[in-house]
């Protein structure tokens, strides 16, 4: 059985409304529909950088105790932060090499890919 999901720590963490951080979180293997769908976005369409942001806030299914991940909580990251769950979502759904033992945690100070979408709105692989 393959891990479908990971646990990970962000860098710095999200800072909400109230001035709570949050940093731990886990990510979800993308599907198809996760990598598609966002494409038919007016926001993505005007501006293809986004998709990352859409993205991100469909697999992450869990930040601290932020009661729902969307799209504000995904821009309001820091950008430290953005790259390292860009990097993890580029060694979760890549190509199996990079695969998580089960029960690993991604490791926040591992360095981590700047470019999981392309500009032209493609996932880089």
């Amino acid at each position: 059985m393959f891990q479908t999901e990971v646990e990970f720590t962000l860098p710095k963490g999200y800072l909400d409304d109230e001035g709570s951080l949050h940093r731990d979180g886990v990510m979800r293997l993308a599907t198809a529909a996760d990598e598609i769908l966002p494409l038919k976005d007016p926001r993505v369409q005007q501006n293809p950088a986004y998709l990352t942001i859409i993205v991100l806030a469909r697999v992450i299914t869990r930040l601290g105790s932020v009661p729902s991940i969307n799209t504000k909580v995904v821009e309001g990251l820091f950008a430290s932060d953005l790259s390292h769950l860009q990097g993890l979502y580029e060694r979760l759904n890549g190509d199996s090499t990079d695969a998580f033992a089960p029960g690993e945690e991604a490791d926040p100070r591992e360095p981590v890919g700047l470019n999981a979408f392309d500009t032209a709105g493609g996932v880089v692989r």
